[in-house]
């Protein structure tokens, strides 16, 4: 059994702090950066993963919805020397296409006064570039195919299961870090644990993944934008890739989903609700694609406390899992370790450190499960409304004219750090300003036209 390990380190000032064995379970995107942010600290990190090493494998088990870097996840990305490796392959999306049931096209740019956008990244690509990052910190240590089995977080023992293994592989450090997902591990001990409080809810839509391939080399549709096909219940969307194909997902109530049982049914459905698309994926991809898999669960995660003393702490999904519609599941997960990397520089007690994340975490963490639940309703039905659209022209206009005092919604989410509480106590503010504005406009509106009628006919 490894025995822990506390690493004394002194500043040029001969200030002293302690560097700690820190073992991270998961070694997906947000593991992989926590490791490479608690190694440069010095600790000695020991990353978990139990799946193999993905950057061998020869299929990726696992989600593969293609990611939308927006500017928290690239600030994260920054701060390790990596943004500009990641952006050099990304593919900037300007804005959202929306396609309508005829198969007509209109767009609605996310940023027409700074020209700010998301970057449609690969989920594969990314992972294998921090775990490259991460093979050059002799202090990390990758241990794949260790699936977490038990674990005493009070002692910081753990316990995994190894393939070709009857017996489990025992291991110990002086803070666990879970990074293992929505169906966390770790988190399922801490839940055991008094003052431990934690929701979940399954929303009752699943997700299929299709594919437009590339034709002839090139993108068949234009490359830089998100792509949606709002219908009012359901919907489909389509993020680019760098091989010039589309990754497309099929957003709809279970109950639709059961309704399709034939080839045939398929078609139709496909003729009547996206009519321009199927060409573009072809019939018998779309039928190989749809009938291959069933449609797959989506869940919002919430909990809290974080932490548990000084012992463990839980980052990203495994914290606030969230549906994927506002495009932050990432990005949210990479500004947790920039949170918690900030309050670690202060070389606070390590217990004191962690409740404080905890503290400032959590309600931005539910603000953020809260928006990504209203921005499905948003894109699959609020976007092709007409009142959608002006006030995305309102916000657009007065965010010109005012850019430090109006900032959009979408825009303060996706394109600042502004915390995610914060952005929707602004929303809430403009909501109340601009209600107030229009009343009185109706207002001020009926006194003119009663005074002049009063005037006219007297």
């Amino acid at each position: 059994m490894s025995q822990s390990i506390k690493y004394s380190h002194s500043d040029a000032n001969g200030a002293g702090d302690v560097r700690r064995k820190v073992a991270i379970i998961g070694a997906g995107l947000v593991g992989s950066l926590a490791a490479l942010n608690f190694a440069r600290m010095g600790n000695e990190v020991h990353l978990y993963e139990y799946r193999e090493d993905i950057r061998t494998a020869q299929l990726v088990q696992g989600r593969s919805i293609n990611l939308a870097l927006s500017q928290r996840g690239r600030k994260a990305l920054a701060a390790v020397g990596l943004e500009q490796k990641v952006l050099a392959t990304a593919i900037p999306m300007r804005g959202r296409m929306l396609h309508n049931v005829r198969g007509r096209t209109s767009i609605v740019l996310y940023d027409p006064c700074t020209q700010q956008c998301l970057y449609s990244v690969g989920r594969k690509q990314l992972n294998e570039l921090l775990l490259n990052a991460c093979d050059a910190f002799p202090n990390i240590h990758c241990h794949f195919e260790h699936k977490l089995a038990t674990a005493n977080i009070s002692e910081g023992q753990m316990q995994f299961k190894v393939p070709k293994e009857q017996e489990l592989i025992s291991a110990s450090a002086d803070l666990i870090v879970g990074c293992d997902g929505a169906f966390s591990t770790l988190r399922q001990h801490l839940v055991r644990t008094p003052g431990f409080n934690y929701s979940q809810e399954y929303i009752n839509t699943g997700y299929l993944e299709l594919c437009i391939p590339a034709k002839n080399g090139e993108f068949q549709m234009p490359a830089n934008y998100l792509h949606i096909w709002p219908r009012d219940s359901f919907m489909m969307i389509a993020l680019p890739n760098q091989d010039k194909s589309f990754t497309v997902t099929l957003s709809m109530p279970f109950e639709v989903f059961e309704k399709i049982k034939t080839h045939q049914q398929l078609l139709e459905f496909f003729r009547q609700h996206y009519v321009d698309a199927l060409p573009l994926i072809g019939e018998e991809q779309l039928i190989k694609d749809f009938f291959k898999t069933r449609p797959q669960h989506l869940m919002s995660v919430k909990c809290k406390p974080y932490h548990f003393a000084d012992k463990a702490l839980i980052l990203g999904d495994a914290a606030h899992s969230m549906v994927p519609y506002y495009g932050q599941g990432m990005n949210a997960g990479m500004e947790d370790v920039t949170l918690l990397t900030s309050i670690l520089d202060q070389q606070l007690p390590l217990d004191v450190a962690l409740a404080q994340f905890t503290e400032s975490r959590w309600k931005d963490a539910f603000a953020i499960c809260d928006l990504a639940m209203y921005n499905y309703v948003e894109m699959r039905d609020l976007t092709k409304r007409l009142s959608f659209r002006c006030r995305k022209w309102l916000d657009t206009t007065l965010f010109r004219l005012f850019p430090r005092f109006w900032v959009p919604l979408y825009n303060s989410v996706s394109f600042s750090s502004m915390p995610y509480s914060q952005c929707i106590a602004n929303r809430q503010w403009q909501d109340k300003f601009l209600n107030k504005a229009l009343s009185f406009s109706l207002l001020t509106s009926f006194l003119i036209g009663g005074a002049f009628y009063a005037r006219r006919f007297r």
